[in-house]
């Protein structure tokens, strides 16, 4: 149906004009004709009658208004494009933990500052509104960032299938500079990796050996199939997250990773230990299935690294003791299964290993991310490498400059004579 032209009224509503007029729109999936009002501008005259500025504004809008681009089925609220239209396109098109995240955002920090909007009449002002009271609390930089990539998801999306048709709002915002940079994340040394290992019960250990070994994601090492080990190497050839099997992240992940000598040996004796199988899970539970990493944590690693170190019991387990918990600070902490793949590429690095070599290791999609976030610079590597400094520095203070091999004299032979 084709709306007819409207004018719309100009109204003073306190210290506010506004223009009201029909418009057929789409609420909860019904269209329905709504009675509309929108701000103009403030009252800056005395007069009862709007000025001219006023009224150009008023005829303006009411011409996008009348030129009727937007079809009535896709005038909805942000809320209806978010949950009706954009989340469920998310979840068919991206991962699983993906969809997850966005959907947090949304319900967590955006869904309550814009529900009720509409999304055809949002504007740069209000999504800065938004970004500046979010901004206002604790969070990181990269979190306020995430959620403005959020934002601007949304609006490519809507403008994608025509339920807006402005300038991406999102486009000239800017989160507060002034929120504190990201916690760093962790990556485990070397020496940590062996003292978590010699005090984790099987398979436990095996899995944090691949881990730290082979750099294998979370999802990646509790879909692993003993059918993706042969020849020395691991073909990675799925991802489990909260029960959801998927392929691997990227195209790179799919690329076959080296297993060294020590880990191809604990996976030997695993395989033993577990029943000698040439196919199925590598880490399975008692039905067969896949084990899930997340339970393993819970029930075994973290009583493990946190012992008391008067009784060397697990803390779940100190209650009825005679004396106060103590963890044993010799022993790593947990900071979980993605600080072991960091830990490969900074040890890695640290042995000599290029960049570029790393990157093919963790199969990264392009070496930018495996320089920023997985290759850790310890303070003794900065320790070392200033030394190695002010060692050259020294050398080169030892050998005469340029100046001084000028004035030094001619070696003794006697007065020349003059001719």
């Amino acid at each position: 149906m084709r709306n007819r032209k409207q004018n719309g009224a100009i109204i003073r509503i306190g210290d506010r004009w506004y223009v009201r007029y029909w418009e057929r729109r789409n609420i909860a999936g019904t269209v329905e004709r709504k009675r509309v009002t929108h701000q103009l501008g403030q009252v800056t005259t005395r007069g009862k009658r709007p000025p001219a500025d006023i009224v150009n504004e008023a005829e303006r809008h009411m011409a996008t208004i009348n030129s009727g681009t937007i079809s009535a089925e896709r005038i909805v609220s942000i809320r209806d494009f978010v949950e009706r239209v954009y989340l469920p396109w998310i979840e068919k098109h991206k991962r699983p933990s993906t969809a997850k995240g966005y959907r947090d955002i949304w319900e967590d920090h955006l869904k309550a500052l814009c529900a009720q909007v509409w999304l055809k009449d949002t504007r740069t002002y209000h999504v800065q509104g938004w970004l500046n009271e979010i901004g206002s609390g604790k969070l990181s930089r990269n979190t306020l960032k995430h959620i403005k990539s959020v934002i601007s998801a949304i609006f490519t999306l809507a403008k994608q299938q025509d339920y807006f048709q402005s300038e991406n709002p999102a486009r000239d915002t800017a989160i507060n500079p002034s929120a504190p940079e990201p916690e760093e994340t962790y990556a485990y040394t070397l020496e940590e990796i062996q003292t978590i290992l010699s005090i984790l019960p099987e398979p436990a250990a095996t899995a944090f050996a691949v881990a730290s070994f082979m750099g294998l994601r979370h999802g990646e090492i509790q879909g692993l199939l003993w059918d993706d080990y042969r020849d020395g190497q691991m073909y990675v050839s799925r991802s489990i997250w909260n029960g959801r099997t998927t392929a691997p992240k990227t195209r790179r992940g799919r690329a076959p990773v080296p297993v060294i000598k020590q880990l191809g040996d604990r996976l030997e004796m695993h395989r033993l230990r577990s029943g000698n199988f040439a196919n199925g899970p590598i880490f399975a539970n008692a039905k067969g299935k896949p084990i899930a990493l997340g339970s393993v944590v819970n029930r075994v690693i973290l009583p493990a690294v946190n012992r008391c170190d008067v009784c060397g019991k697990a803390e779940s387990a100190h209650q009825k003791e005679d004396h106060l918990y103590k963890r044993d600070s010799g022993l790593p902490e947990w900071h979980g299964w993605h600080a072991a793949r960091r830990g490969l590429g900074s040890n890695l690095y640290r042995l000599g290993v290029p960049e570029m070599v790393i990157q093919r290791i963790l199969r990264h999609a392009n070496v930018s991310t495996t320089a920023t976030y997985y290759i850790k610079t310890a303070a003794a590597d900065v320790r070392h490498a200033m030394g190695q400094l002010e060692n050259h520095i020294a050398e080169i203070g030892k050998l005469p400059t340029k100046t001084e091999q000028k004035l030094e004299p001619e070696p003794s032979g006697g007065l020349s004579t003059i001719q």
